[in-house]
């Protein structure tokens, strides 16, 4: 991670909520800001605020405006605008799909809609007015469990106090180990790798019949005990680094028990991640 990235990092975990306005004063002296900003979220260890740049229509998108107008599963708006993009050479901004009774957030909902769908391809950017930053819980995780510091860097006592703050909160938020008496002379020892693990989602989706988005709970139904609810998540952590599944957030939660969704991975902004889907 280079100096600057890991300044960011500091300086966000000693923002209120781990979040700030991207413009805020503790972000001067960072030059480039934006760029640390979208490589930091590529690694999803932070997360901001974005608006769509550009988008372009993919072959599906195409091949829907070839229906029939009764076939199409999209509303009046969806097709105009969707009739719009593919008449564009490539990509075009959103400033370009002209249509007066379409006011901007109402674009934006539709174009997000469209890209969800693999109708079309959308761009994002950090927004322009406004701009948020806040660092994911996998940025937290990160800082606390995984990063181990090399070579030589100046950091500021107040971002070292910011480190220190999240140490000792996590300190004071883990519970206390008590010591236990075995009364079985049997202990089944179980170490399930995430390639097992990898299986067994596999398993799960064509047995239920998912189509490639398991929900988590079900996972845990199977795997807990023997594992336990944190050391599945980072099992399924490590599967995502290493681009064997994906994980996604659940858009509609009234389809899904309290109970199944909190079964969710909890996320600083946004719903919980929820579903799996494998590479």
């Amino acid at each position: 991670m280079e100096t600057n990235e890991l300044k960011f990092l500091l300086t966000l975990l000693g923002c209120a909520n781990y979040r700030s306005p991207l413009s805020a004063k503790v972000f001067d002296s960072f030059k480039g800001k934006d760029k640390i900003c979208r490589d930091l979220g590529d690694r999803e260890l932070v997360d901001f605020s974005r608006e769509i740049a550009s988008v372009k229509i993919l072959p599906p998108g195409q091949a829907l405006l070839k229906l029939e107008s009764a076939q199409i599963p999209l509303v009046d708006k969806e097709h105009k605008v969707l009739e719009k993009i593919s008449k564009a050479s490539g990509k075009i901004t959103p400033s370009q799909i002209k249509m007066s009774s379409l006011k901007a957030a109402e674009k934006e909902t539709i174009l997000t809609a469209l890209d969800e769908r693999g109708l079309i391809e959308a761009e994002n950017k950090i927004t322009r007015t406004k701009a948020e930053v806040w660092l994911t819980q996998r940025g937290l995780e990160y800082l606390r469990d995984d990063y181990y510091p090399k070579g030589k860097a100046i950091i500021s006592l107040d971002l070292l106090n910011n480190y220190l703050g999240l140490l000792r909160k996590s300190l004071h938020n883990k519970p206390s180990e008590e010591p236990t008496i075995s009364i079985s002379p049997i202990v089944k020892i179980v170490n399930l790798t995430d390639e097992e693990i990898l299986q067994t989602i596999q398993k799960l989706d064509r047995e239920l019949g998912t189509d490639n988005y398991l929900p988590i709970f079900h996972l845990r139904q199977k795997l807990q005990p023997p594992l336990s609810r944190d050391e599945l998540d980072k099992a399924l952590y490590r599967l995502e680094e290493a681009d064997q599944i994906e994980l996604s957030t659940l858009a509609e939660p009234r389809d899904y028990t309290p109970e199944q969704v909190d079964a969710g991975i909890s996320q600083i902004s946004g719903g919980p991640l929820f579903f799996i889907t494998t590479s």
